[in-house]
């Protein structure tokens, strides 16, 4: 992982590969943080029909190194698609 530069709000995002599988076998919870992708900073939106926010994207499991996922929790660290500062 690498440490936030101070006063750095944002940091660029790599590209990511979205690669489907079929019954893919779940990955250890303490080695990986579900990391929401919003659609806007605003991570509220309007509740759709599947209990999702409509800002809510998706969520991506990013290895968390030798970090625990709960620093990331803790930090509310999230994935935004667009910023608009």
């Amino acid at each position: 992982y690498q440490r936030r530069v101070h006063g750095e709000l944002f940091s660029e995002m790599p590209v990511v590969w979205l690669k489907p599988e079929v019954d893919r076998p779940p990955t250890p919870p303490e080695k990986f943080y579900v990391c929401p992708c919003y659609k806007t900073l605003k991570r509220a939106g309007t509740l759709s029909t599947t209990g999702h926010s409509t800002n809510f994207v998706l969520s991506f499991e990013l290895p968390t190194g030798k970090v625990p996922p709960a620093h990331w929790v803790k930090r509310g660290a999230a994935i935004v698609c667009q910023l608009n500062y």
